[in-house]
């Protein structure tokens, strides 16, 4: 699997690297401004990376409430901090900008970045509206840019939304692998922090067995083990945060246990 040419490991654990509410943002801290942000992003970073993390995928997570059609300013702001810590990047390192599938690879080849993630398919009632998607508009503009190399992780399973209409899981897997031919699909749960649900993971996984999926979101240190099991790598976030919230810091120490268990798991 590219996996393990990426990563040089198999199953690999792949951290969220959150960062703070950007300008433009409702949430951005003008008073505290670019230092602040770029000062808890690199503490993050470090922390991740001391900690044992196998790969980093740095995303506005703190954007909220998310757009479908990203600002400039958001995407012009990442790069600029992504630009300052990418001397202090050590492993392999993807981007999530949310939601916007065009943005997300502008921003991966203005930063070298290997992999994205993000929803690039389907049409859902969503938090945000009526949600919706065109891959093949979305995968010519990533060849006109030069991002074929830059592996694509899609969500099939959108936090804080649900399909229009009924379709099955595994019919979802299965035509998103045939028609767009993604590098990787991602199964979440409800919210950032909800554990995927591990029945549906499997049938996904059972549907494309030649196709790498992750676990999304919502794996701890007490189900890492089946998770792992079935998935083919994880995305961690909220795990990673002093006392397992959202909104918190990374603590080494909960990376540093939790990347124990994984790498004794790997045997």
């Amino acid at each position: 699997m590219w996996t393990k040419e990426i990563f040089q490991v198999e199953k690999p654990v792949i951290a969220m690297l959150h960062l703070l509410a950007l300008p433009g943002d409702p949430g951005y801290d003008a008073e505290g401004g670019f230092k602040k942000i770029l000062d808890r992003a690199r503490r993050d970073l470090h922390a991740l990376q001391d900690g044992g993390v196998d790969g980093i995928l740095i995303s506005n997570e703190f954007s909220l409430p998310y757009l479908t059609e990203v600002k400039t300013e958001t995407v012009a702001s990442m790069a600029r901090i992504i630009g300052e810590l990418m001397p202090e990047i050590r492993v392999p390192y993807g981007v999530d900008v949310l939601w916007d599938p065009y943005k997300v690879f502008d921003l991966a080849v203005a930063v070298d970045a290997k992999f994205v993630r993000e929803i690039f398919t389907g049409v859902y009632s969503s938090d945000f509206g009526l949600w919706n998607t065109n891959y093949g508009e979305v995968v010519r503009h990533r060849d006109r840019i030069g991002a074929m190399g830059v592996k694509a992780l899609f969500n099939i399973v959108p936090e804080a939304a649900k399909y229009i209409g009924d379709r099955d899981i595994v019919a979802i897997a299965k035509s998103t692998v045939f028609n767009c031919q993604p590098e990787a699909l991602c199964v979440s749960g409800l919210t950032a922090g909800s554990p995927a649900d591990t029945q549906v993971l499997d049938r996904v996984k059972k549907a494309v067995p030649d196709t790498v999926v992750f676990v999304n979101t919502g794996v701890r240190l007490e189900n890492v083990g089946e998770q792992l099991r079935i998935a083919d790598g994880a995305v961690v976030g909220t795990t990673f945060k002093r006392d397992g919230e959202f909104f918190n810091e990374v603590d080494q120490a909960r990376v540093e246990e939790f990347m124990a268990k994984v790498k004794a798991l790997r045997g």
